[in-house]
């Protein structure tokens, strides 16, 4: 793992450190949650934001796949929410008296042309099956829940895994605490600071050719926080590596 030479932290618009999102953070906002897969999770690994085994990179089963009106083409993906239970009269099944649970998007729930609660413009949150049988039993099978946005924060340091081939590199920064969804990267070599596209989810690509040279990237998050990770790929790097930054949001 490469350590960082120098780093620094400030938001885009005014050289500090700041949190502001479109919507308040701190308020409940109704929508409805299921889940998906079996009690290992295995089915929730991959998925439509580009990570990979979700507990090698961290996120274990802390998380959801977002319906369209949540996962804004991929814009969503690494933000962190908090979810609580909320009866209502038709439909009681929420465990009493638990404390809110918390989840990273890392997948997509696509709508379905026959209905469904991933149709838009349903705010829909298809969880783990750990995660919902933390708030209610199996045989509720779908509950109305409250949602905010919450601060991500992760163990470790950013991570840039490297894919692609020499004249193509695609690179998914993981792990990202603070806002959690990049909405910008550039990378560096020897030279100028290249801006990277997005690709699909989380994966960001380049055409210039880098192999054989010392990467350092630029993050900007959703929030307009801003952090440059100098020197974190060594020039000895090969893809199919992932690189710790060793530093966070």
């Amino acid at each position: 793992m490469a350590l960082v030479g120098s780093s620094f932290l400030l938001s885009v618009a005014d050289g500090k450190l700041v949190r502001t999102m479109d919507n308040d953070w701190s308020s409940w906002q109704d929508a409805h949650a299921t889940f998906y897969g079996d009690k290992s999770g295995k089915d929730t690994m991959q998925g439509a934001c580009g990570y990979g085994d979700l507990f090698k990179q961290g996120y274990g089963l802390q998380t959801a796949a977002l319906s369209t009106a949540l996962f804004n083409n991929g814009l969503t993906c690494g933000a962190c929410f908090e979810l609580k239970c909320v009866d209502d009269p038709n439909w009681k099944f929420c465990y009493p008296g638990v404390a809110p649970i918390q989840i990273t998007a890392t997948n997509f729930c696509p709508p379905n042309p026959a209905g469904g609660a991933c149709n838009p413009p349903m705010k829909h949150f298809d969880l783990s099956m750990p995660m919902f049988l933390k708030m209610a039993p199996y045989k509720a099978g779908i509950v109305h829940v409250q949602y905010r946005r919450v601060t991500c924060v992760k163990q470790g340091g950013v991570k840039f895994e490297i894919k692609g081939n020499p004249n193509w590199i695609l690179v998914l920064p993981y792990n990202v605490g603070g806002a959690g969804d990049v909405k910008n990267v550039r990378v560096q070599g020897s030279g100028d600071w290249i801006q990277m596209q997005r690709n699909w989810g989380q994966n960001w690509q380049t055409n210039v050719e880098l192999v054989g040279q010392s990467l350092s990237f630029q993050v900007v998050t959703s929030d307009g926080a801003y952090r440059v990770f100098r020197n974190v790929v060594p020039a000895n790097w090969q893809f199919g590596q992932t690189f710790d930054s060793n530093i966070n949001f």
